[in-house]
């Protein structure tokens, strides 16, 4: 069974985080350009991730493999503290995708969000053009696809990505009652 370690960021890593996401399948996707890929940049996103995380506002973690080798970042955008919410996005470097990482990541990133920060609901969105992310949200058994039932978080988050998304939800109860039943079996 793979393990992978959510790990606070750390400038040592920018070039590893610029090379993993300057791959054309990987910032694609995202509506990353080039130069939003650069070292320069990451550099500016990890300081940005460790201040916004002192402030509350996010909490984003680096994922490494069972060989702590850098493999990508889950990201707790937005905290909203009145309404116990956030988005939560993921990106893997293409040389790890299809070995469980992101399922891996996102249960420990959900339950930090659930059981730590005590929030209720994480929203999970993608571009509609993002088939990769969508699939990989498709498979989680706790996530509630395309649901209708937030449309002001949708309109937030096709603002944020200036296209047309989808927007899932993780509710906290149903998260809860998963990994009760997973330890179960």
């Amino acid at each position: 069974m793979r393990k992978i370690y959510l790990q606070p960021h750390d400038i040592f890593y920018a070039e590893q985080m610029s090379t993993l996401l300057s791959d054309p399948e990987v910032r694609g996707p995202l509506g990353l350009s080039e130069n939003e890929t650069s070292i320069a940049v990451m550099m500016d996103f990890i300081r940005e991730m460790q201040l916004e995380e002192m402030m509350g506002n996010h909490y984003s973690r680096m994922i490494m493999n069972e060989d702590f080798e850098l493999i990508g970042v889950i990201t707790l955008h937005n905290i909203d503290q009145l309404h116990k919410s956030s988005h939560i996005s993921t990106w893997i470097g293409s040389a790890h995708w299809g070995k469980g990482y992101n399922q891996l990541a996102k249960e420990k990133m959900l339950y930090t969000a659930f059981e730590t920060l005590q929030l209720h609901h994480i929203f999970a969105g993608a571009r509609v053009e993002n088939f990769r992310s969508r699939k990989a949200q498709r498979k989680l058994p706790y996530m509630t696809i395309n649901t209708m039932n937030y449309p002001q978080e949708l309109i937030r988050l096709e603002n944020r990505e200036h296209a047309f998304c989808i927007l899932n939800v993780v509710e906290r109860k149903d998260f809860l009652n998963w990994c009760y039943q997973k330890i179960a079996i």
